[in-house]
């Protein structure tokens, strides 16, 4: 029996879409065009938020930087994953796959966290109008917005941690396109129940406190539309919300469905579909979204 701590496995193979043959060089074609469109549309966003001083406000600060991390996001996954479509060698390095899910876990719960923040800056906006230049202040979006990514890269440390500190002494197959908690943890070779546990109850805490808190805010929001006199008001005030909720049904539907289940439930054919929609739909929702639903985005960038 090998030693608990003694990794053997130097590097791993990404199985990815390798059992789909030719249909691989389509896929690439595809998720080339998404990876650049998703690039195009948050790039444009960001310079058109930077560039457009009537967007200077704390709502558009968010979705700047939801958009920056969103392209962080994806670039530490599609790339790689163009690659490997074209390649017949898909080998990456352990150092690398711990790489790649640090970043990835980092980012994935860095947005959770913005969209969580998002929800309570349309909570002031609309249910305490004369305060919300004092309770979101700038100094207040650079601490929140800090605070997001501090939090996402710490949960992200401690998930890598617990993965990468049991021993893998082959096989090294990943079925999947990238470096993902389920199917590396599988390859683990000793017991997986706790670390599987840690990490379900950090999905759990990644996942659903922002969630909770959303829904808390929209509650509140829901009550003060209601309230409002005027037909117009009420439109008014509830489009302001409707890209935001969007985004969210669909980024949490998404990633709810994978990690807030145990690892041995992990079916790869079908989490890989269920993967794809959150690290190339939900980001390139985001930039679609926001500038189609969105009357200021749009005349900015007409302007």
């Amino acid at each position: 029996v090998m030693q608990a701590n003694f990794s053997s496995v130097t590097e791993f193979l990404l199985l990815g879409f390798s059992n789909l043959g030719e249909i691989q060089l389509i896929l690439f074609a595809v998720f080339l065009c998404l990876y650049l469109i998703i690039l195009s549309g948050n790039i444009t966003i960001v310079t058109v938020i930077r560039l457009d001083r009537s967007l200077h406000v704390p709502m558009y600060f968010f979705l700047g930087i939801l958009s920056i991390s969103e392209t962080c996001y994806t670039f530490v996954i599609l790339p790689k994953m163009l690659i490997n479509l074209l390649s017949l060698l898909r080998t990456i390095s352990f150092i690398n796959c711990a790489t790649q899910m640090f970043f990835f876990l980092g980012f994935a719960v860095t947005n959770c966290m913005l969209l969580g923040v998002m929800g309570y800056d349309r909570y002031a906006a609309i249910c305490h109008p004369l305060r919300y230049p004092v309770l979101m202040s700038w100094q207040v979006c650079g601490q929140l917005a800090a605070t997001c990514a501090v939090i996402g890269f710490l949960f992200s440390l401690t998930g890598s941690l617990v993965v990468f500190e049991l021993p893998f002494c082959g096989p090294n197959k990943i079925n999947h396109y990238f470096c993902d908690i389920s199917p590396v943890i599988q390859l683990a070779c000793t017991e997986t129940y706790i670390n599987e546990l840690v990490i379900f109850l950090g999905g759990v805490l990644a996942l659903l406190v922002p969630l909770t808190f959303i829904c808390i805010s929209y509650g509140f929001i829901v009550h003060t539309i209601l309230k409002i006199p005027s037909a117009e008001g009420k439109r008014k005030a509830f489009s302001t919300c409707a890209s935001h909720l969007t985004v969210v049904i669909v980024h949490y539907g998404c990633a709810s469905s994978v990690y807030l289940r145990p690892s041995a439930k992990f079916s790869s054919n079908k989490d890989r579909l269920v993967t794809v929609t959150y690290t190339v739909v939900t980001p390139l929702l985001n930039p679609m979204v926001y500038s189609l639903r969105n009357k200021d985005v749009q005349t900015a960038i007409i302007i």
